[in-house]
């Protein structure tokens, strides 16, 4: 049987297809093309709001299609759980209001324990799942034996909640585009946004290549590119970037339905019979300057992080030492030269990857690896979002530091942060993800992990 060796890849290795003109004016303009603001613009445009959305590359074209399609509350931080519970609530209903299927499925999510005492640690998310109505459980024995098949390891159970799903994110992040633009919503790709319009202290629009868009309220949901954009306006975002490799296999025997994790690799089954698997246990940083500058920030996710993170020196620090804080919005900006973050996958970390993965379950032994990416995440310091009007610059919004969990939060987040943009009714408190807690004293404490 032939199988595509692009089906993922080709989500950002395709032409980029500029617009021919950008419209003069906009109610709102959103700057990146992740699903995060991608969901943004769906929800503005089904207010009738008038929205620009630029994008610099591809829909989706960097780390919102290159995640492993997870959409779980389990282990999330109580912060962004309200968010992740009414973005499971959206999914859930997704395909059939925007007419297009994302591959959204509730196969449940496993985090599986080696030993009795690893097992014993995930107690302490009970409570809070009960809290917030989650259908999360430990299970063991014949319970586990049945989310699993053929299993040749030493899991003794794991922590399960039932509700919690994946997704294809090769489909769903430009599926919602598509709805957006249905909605009247204008979604500009090959459009990098050089800067802002300042005009008596506040945004009065966007500077984009191909012209400006007049615009009183502007959102950055720029991803890996938010920090360095932000910083040419005098705006710090504290944020941190590292490495991730994927896999995709070839269509084989069902070993599980949802979503698995371990310190070896975590695995979801695919709609088309495949798996997505990653490593479970690597992240890779390579030391920038940022590094330096946010250390003491980022000390505790660190720690929490320290046996899987892989610190590396190479071309990435020279890069951004050289990089331009600022630039002439006349002229081709960074976000110009680099259309596309893509990568490299860890050669390495996939050799090991399918040892693992044919250790623990026999019947993918044989399964090919027919297509692997890499993805840049960006992290903020405590692992959760930060969702926040700039201080110093009235009209501009952040969303950024979705940590490796925007994918799943992403179209929640969209509907909360149209919501505030627009002054519409939300539910979901927003202040513990203000951008002031990083500097105003606030103890920084990471409760989940990327």
């Amino acid at each position: 049987m032939s199988v595509q060796r692009n089906t993922v890849r080709q989500t950002w290795a395709q032409p980029i297809t500029p617009p021919d003109t950008v419209p003069a004016a906009a109610d709102v303009v959103v700057i990146g093309g992740g699903i995060v603001g991608v969901s943004t613009a769906w929800f503005l445009s089904k207010q009738g709001v008038s929205v620009a959305l630029c994008e610099k590359g591809h829909i989706a074209g960097e780390q919102s299609g290159r995640n492993w399609g997870w959409v779980r509350a389990q282990g999330r931080d109580v912060r962004e759980l309200p968010m992740v519970l009414e973005s499971i609530r959206i999914w859930d209903g997704l395909s059939s209001e925007i007419g297009e299927d994302v591959g959204f499925t509730r196969g449940g999510c496993m985090f599986a324990a080696r030993s009795e005492k690893e097992l014993a640690g995930f107690d302490e998310w009970l409570p809070i799942a009960k809290d917030y109505g989650l259908d999360t459980r430990i299970i063991r024995g014949a319970a586990f034996a049945d989310q699993v098949n053929g299993l040749a390891t030493d899991w003794v159970g794991a922590l399960y909640t039932a509700s919690d799903g994946r997704a294809e994110p090769h489909k769903a992040t430009a599926a919602i585009a598509r709805a957006a633009e249905a909605n009247g919503a204008q979604v500009l790709t090959g459009c990098a946004v050089r800067g802002i319009d300042i005009e008596a202290g506040q945004v009065s629009g966007v500077v984009t290549e191909h012209g400006t868009i007049k615009s009183k309220t502007v959102l950055c949901a720029a991803g890996a590119w938010t920090s360095m954009f932000c910083g040419s306006l005098g705006i710090t975002i504290p944020q941190l970037k590292v490495r991730a490799t994927v896999v995709r296999t070839a269509p084989g025997p069902e070993v599980l339905q949802g979503n698995l994790f371990d310190s070896r690799f975590g695995i979801r089954r695919r709609q088309d019979g495949g798996y997505t698997i990653a490593p479970g246990s690597l992240l890779e940083h390579s030391v920038t300057p940022s590094s330096f500058r946010f250390f003491f920030k980022f000390f505790r996710a660190l720690m929490a992080e320290l046996k899987i993170v892989r610190i590396s020196f190479g071309r990435e620090f020279i890069e951004e030492w050289r990089a331009p804080k600022t630039w002439d919005l006349e002229s081709v900006s960074p976000f110009e030269n680099t259309r596309v973050l893509d990568p490299k996958p860890n050669v390495r970390a996939m050799r090991k990857l399918q040892r693992d993965v044919g250790a623990v379950f026999p019947q993918l032994e044989g399964v090919d690896f027919v297509e692997s990416w890499a993805g840049i995440i960006e992290s903020s310091p405590d692992v959760v979002p930060v969702i926040d009007e700039a201080e110093s610059l009235p009209g501009f919004h952040i969303a950024t530091g979705f940590s490796g969990h925007g994918f799943g939060i992403g179209p929640g987040a969209g509907k909360v942060i149209a919501a505030s943009l627009t002054g519409a009714d939300t539910d979901i408190d927003l202040e513990p993800l203000r951008l002031s807690r990083f500097f105003d004293g606030s103890p920084i404490r990471p409760q989940s992990s990327i």
